[in-house]
């Protein structure tokens, strides 16, 4: 078999076989092909596709490049969220605890942030004593004992992702749906749960823009996730706007132990007890009404709350700055945005947020660099509202006086105003069985 005559095949828009599509994950994992080759093949599949048996091939042989975690002691209990990325997505954060709280056992990797968007594991770590890493034994341990436990991602998990993702990455390739979700997919077979729920995100601050191509996509990943042989249901989120009021690691952590303590019910709310209901009716083959009960009760009730104590506790987090926030890191300059005229504020662009986010310490531009815990943006008006000359728009929260000046300027040109109020957007587009 040769690489040549694989490339030549997808470039004339034939399908390639299993053999095939096994030799080339297994021989560019190994090395024995060079990138060239590999490119080559990345962009024929850009322009050609891949048939919904080539993308579940690609997907299993992808997951089966490195380890694969054997979660098969806990059955059909095993429940993982995923989301696309996107402003102000603190959502694992309540989700994970929340549906744990109801007999899900949620084993969980996340990732780190980079540029506009924000990372669950950056959040965790803004939690005081907080361990993002585990070995595998305390892994499946706390999860056997408590039913949570998230940590970075480790180990040799699909090294023919990440690399991939890297080649995709500098050719242009980034998006093809069969190779974007391959790439989701892969990661969650290999992490090893048997439910899986899918956030994804469209819009201004997300990677897909439009509603079109965010459920293409979507519809594909559940497709290709049920032809794995997992439970799937995608979601799809508006990301337009920020999700919630807050950006930036602790004070994401702070929201969204308001949310999953019941004190605020407002669309990030709404999106994360989808989320849980979803992840719930799975696990506990009811329907996602029924679901949707159980996890309101799970916050009303404060089980939920209970849960997440429970779980920070477990890997080695300050509960104390859970029970109370002011433990958490905060920044030693909050300074106010001023609205410079009336109307009404009609529209954000949630990527420039971000990024104003990440000038004030609160992201990364580059893998590198560090990160100030405490800094971030607070809003104080969303699309939709009325607003005077001389309200606060936004709060920015930093260590660094520095940053303000070109942060503020960012978050300034992510800001549209009218006249006329909007028509109003939810945040839940669609969900997809």
């Amino acid at each position: 078999m040769r690489m040549y005559d694989i490339i030549q095949k997808k470039r004339d828009g034939r399908e390639l076989s299993d053999e095939e599509i096994g030799f080339f994950v297994n021989g560019y994992t190994k090395g024995e092909i060079p990138d060239y080759q590999a490119a080559a093949l990345c962009m024929a599949i850009y322009f050609r596709g891949m048939s919904d048996r080539e993308t579940v091939t690609l997907t299993e042989c992808m997951a089966r490049s490195g380890d694969m975690l054997d979660l098969s002691r806990f059955g059909d209990l095993t429940a993982d969220k995923h989301s696309t990325g996107g402003v102000g997505d603190k959502t694992t954060l309540i989700v994970a605890p929340v549906a744990a709280s109801l007999g899900c056992v949620v084993t969980k990797m996340s990732g780190r942030g980079l540029g506009h968007t924000g990372g669950t594991v950056d959040k965790l770590e803004s939690i005081p004593g907080y361990r993002t890493t585990l070995t595998e034994e305390e892994f499946i341990g706390q999860s056997e004992r408590i039913g949570i436990a998230v940590i970075g991602q480790t180990g040799n998990l699909t090294p023919a992702d990440k690399k991939l993702y890297a080649l995709r990455d500098v050719t242009a390739t980034v998006d093809s749906i069969p190779l974007i979700t391959a790439s989701i997919m892969s990661k969650k077979l290999a992490a090893g749960s048997k439910n899986i729920v899918l956030d994804v995100k469209c819009g201004s601050g997300a990677f897909m823009k439009t509603i079109e191509d965010a459920e293409k996509l979507a519809k594909n990943m559940v497709d290709i996730g049920k032809g794995c042989g997992r439970n799937v249901t995608a979601v799809l989120t508006n990301m337009d706007v920020p999700l919630g009021s807050c950006i930036g690691n602790a004070l994401e952590v702070k929201e969204a132990i308001k949310v999953i303590k019941g004190e605020q019910k407002d669309e990030l709310y709404e999106v994360c007890v989808t989320l849980a209901s979803e992840m719930v009716s799975h696990v506990k083959k009811i329907a996602p009404d029924e679901a949707r009960r159980l996890v309101a009760e799970a916050i009303d009730g404060g089980a939920a709350f209970e849960k997440m104590k429970e779980w920070v506790d477990a890997q080695g987090g300050d509960v104390q700055s859970i029970t109370d926030t002011e433990y958490l890191p905060s920044a030693s300059l909050i300074y106010p945005v001023l609205s410079d005229k009336d109307g009404y504020l009609t529209g954000t662009d949630a990527e420039l947020i971000g990024d104003a986010a990440m000038i004030l310490g609160a992201g990364r531009a580059s893998k590198e660099d560090s990160i100030d815990m405490s800094a971030g943006i607070v809003m104080r008006k969303k699309p939709g509202d009325k607003v005077k000359k001389g309200d606060v728009l936004c709060h920015l929260h930093t260590c660094d006086v520095k940053r303000i000046k070109q942060a503020e300027e960012v978050f300034r040109s992510a800001l549209r105003f009218g006249a006329e109020p909007p028509e109003k957007q939810g945040l839940i587009y669609k969900i997809i069985r």
